[in-house]
This record gives C-alpha cells, sequence and structure tokens, in this order.
C-alpha cells in the first residue's frame, strides 16, 4: 500500500529566505522533532546527487536511512532513500504568495515493505500528525527570526 501525506503551511517570510534554511540538511533536526540528527557523506553545500545520513526516532524506534537529493531548484528540493522497511521520498515545494510570504508543502511519500506494509494507514496517520507539527515548528523558527 503507498502511502503520501501532504502539509501545506503559510510562512510570513520571502521564499528566499525559508529556502534557504529549510533546504539545509543540518538544520532538520532543529525542526523535525522526529530527526536526531544529520551527517553529511558528500560535502556541503546541498546540491543534486548529495548524500546525507539520517536518524530518527518514529513510532518508538530508531531511524538511520540515506537521503540522495534528486531535484533541486530555488523552490523545491527533493531527496530519497530506497533502503530499509519503508523507502520513502520527500519532496519540499515553495510557492511566494506575496513579497514578504510563502507557501511550504511538505510531502512525504512511499512504498512500505513487510510488517511495515501491513500497518501502512497507522503509519499514515503518525505522520500526517508529526508533519504538521514540523511544518508550525519550521513556521516558528523562521518568523521568530532565531536560527
Amino acid at each position: 500500500m503507498r502511502v503520501e501525506v501532504t502539509t501545506n503551511i503559510e510562512i510570513a517570510r520571502p521564499l528566499a529566505d525559508v529556502a534557504s534554511y529549510a533546504f539545509e540538511p543540518t538544520n532538520a533536526p532543529q525542526w523535525y522533532a522526529n530527526i536526531k540528527s544529520v551527517r553529511w557523506r558528500t560535502s556541503p553545500p546541498v546540491a543534486e546527487g548529495s548524500e546525507m545520513d539520517f536518524v530518527a526516532h518514529f513510532l518508538g524506534r530508531e531511524l538511520a536511512y540515506t537521503y540522495r537529493v534528486v531535484e533541486l531548484t530555488h523552490n523545491r528540493l527533493v531527496m530519497r532513500t530506497a533502503q530499509g522497511p519503508f523507502p520513502m521520498e520527500t519532496a519540499y515545494q515553495l510557492q511566494a504568495t506575496g513579497p514578504g510570504g510563502t507557501r511550504f508543502c511538505l510531502t512525504n511519500r512511499g512504498e512500505p515493505r513487510g510488517f511495515v506494509g501491513i500497518v501502512a494507514p497507522i503509519v499514515a496517520a503518525a505522520m500526517r500528525a508529526a508533519n504538521r507539527k514540523d511544518v508550525a515548528a519550521l513556521k516558528r523558527v523562521l518568523e521568530s527570526g532565531i536560527r
């Protein structure tokens, strides 16, 4: 069963500011509650082909995975991982809503395997709840000006 979760939020910051912060993988632990660490496999800065190792806690389990950047433009970042029980694609899509505003869209999609596939509806619900909290945290960080 394919899982796809999309979460949108309006951020009162220019698109370039949102992209600069959100597209920097090492900032992820500051706004994703479940991501505990990010380590570069390739040299920064982020570019197509960049790889980073992530460690996260989700549904009571520690997950370690490697993301590879497959698309990067001024308003879109797409990362994919193929290993593990839940190969995942994460995409950030930004749209300017005015000179000082940005719509941030976070989409996670994947095809769970094995046991994770059996509990896919529970995983999707947990992802939806986590994503809402994470994009709200991103909004707080960016609108506060404290990074």
